[in-house]
């Protein structure tokens, strides 16, 4: 919609992510066990495990935790984990896509029912809500870490397709496939990324009343609280 920064919500929802670091540590080791069994141990040849392992040891995990963690993966014993996703409508028409990463389809399927039970939404056809979004690879870089033309020539000679400026920090996309390669690019200028995630973007945004907003949130709010949902993405306009 004309004049919404379609980056609103990383604003919006950064109280939220704060408040929720508890998970962090739990959805790493997922990750890492998932990476894996997908690749293999080595994150040379393991993309995936290498961005995985620079999120760990951001968030501070103890590298005792991260080796533990790969030698479990490597176990024919160790139950892997499956991805999925499910498609929600929440209230005044807003579509919310939930990344999930479980070793029983059978709990989380029952535990989201129960989530919409409580709070409302209800479930989508496979496609209706994802046909809205673009998967892509986002970057944040604060303002005060970077030279904006530096940063800008870097990202764009590594693959990024959009490099944008939103109140302190530059916001960089990518294609899903580069995310790793651009922020190893931002890694050798010795600059910090706050954050440097897969994220579902929006095509169109969808504007609802106060109350329906407030409900939305609620709803996300108590989603993201389940143990095996990883993401909520939603292509909610937030208003003040």
């Amino acid at each position: 919609m004309a004049g919404h920064s379609k980056w609103a919500n990383i604003k919006h929802r950064k109280g939220r992510a704060d408040a929720i670091k508890g998970k962090v540590f739990s959805r790493i080791t997922k990750e890492i066990i998932t990476a894996v069994k997908l690749g293999g141990p080595d994150p040379k040849s393991n993309s995936r495990l290498r961005l995985i392992l620079i999120k760990a040891r951001e968030s501070n995990m103890p590298s005792e935790n991260i080796e533990r963690n790969i030698k479990k993966a490597s176990s024919a014993d160790q139950a892997a984990y499956s991805e999925i996703t499910y498609e929600l409508y929440g209230y005044g028409g807003v579509g919310m896509i939930l990344e999930i990463m479980t070793d029983n389809k059978n709990r989380i399927s029952s535990d989201v029912r129960i989530a919409m039970n409580k709070k409302g939404g209800t479930l989508a056809n496979p496609g209706a809500v994802a046909y809205n979004f673009d998967q892509k690879g986002v970057i944040q870089v604060l303002k005060k870490n970077a030279v904006e033309d530096e940063l800008f020539l870097a990202v764009s000679e590594a693959g990024a397709d959009e490099f944008e400026s939103e109140d302190e920090m530059f916001i960089i996309t990518t294609p899903p496939d580069q995310l790793f390669h651009v922020k190893e690019a931002i890694d050798k200028m010795g600059v910090k990324c706050e954050e440097a995630e897969l994220k579902m973007i929006p095509k169109l945004y969808v504007e609802c009343s106060p109350e329906d907003q407030k409900a939305n949130l609620e709803l996300m709010e108590y989603l993201e609280d389940l143990d095996d949902v990883d993401a909520v993405h939603h292509n909610m306009k937030f208003t003040e």
